[in-house]
């Protein structure tokens, strides 16, 4: 068991938004967050409009790809961020849930994709400020 907070970021594809929330908490957190990513009806590949968005801010997530949502990953996160999956989460007592409305990026062109990503990395910051103590991230804001 890592002593490192960890956090899951679930949406339904797995494939635009949690993919996009889970490279930001990669790259902000230096590393200091044990991050995953899922989704509870998995696409066959990640949106590449996300791509695309997250390439212009420096961070490559074309290496990833859509994973199933299981009760382990959510037992072993400490922090559960999920994006419109609803009642098909699994819930677990002790853990901390936040529901993000986000506007789902698939179909959408790129500049709706850019919104949505800017959204994410304020919340992506600010759920690292309460994961992390104080100095702990190290590049935090800079990706």
């Amino acid at each position: 068991m890592s002593d490192k907070p960890s956090a899951i970021f679930v949406c339904v594809h797995n494939a635009g938004r949690s993919q996009m929330a889970a490279g930001f908490m990669t790259a902000l957190s230096g590393g200091a967050v044990e991050v995953r990513s899922a989704g509870s009806v998995p696409a066959d590949q990640i949106n590449p409009v996300a791509v695309e968005a997250m390439a212009e801010v420096g961070i490559d997530i074309t290496g990833e790809q859509p994973k199933i949502l299981t009760p382990e990953a959510v037992q072993a996160s400490d922090a559960v961020i999920t994006m419109g999956c609803g009642d098909t989460c699994p819930f677990y007592p002790g853990k901390r849930y936040e529901d993000w409305e986000l506007t789902d990026p698939a179909g959408q062109g790129l500049e709706t994709v850019r919104a949505v990503r800017d959204e994410i990395r304020g919340r992506v910051q600010a759920l690292l400020a309460d994961l992390l103590p104080s100095g702990t991230a190290t590049r935090a804001g800079r990706a």
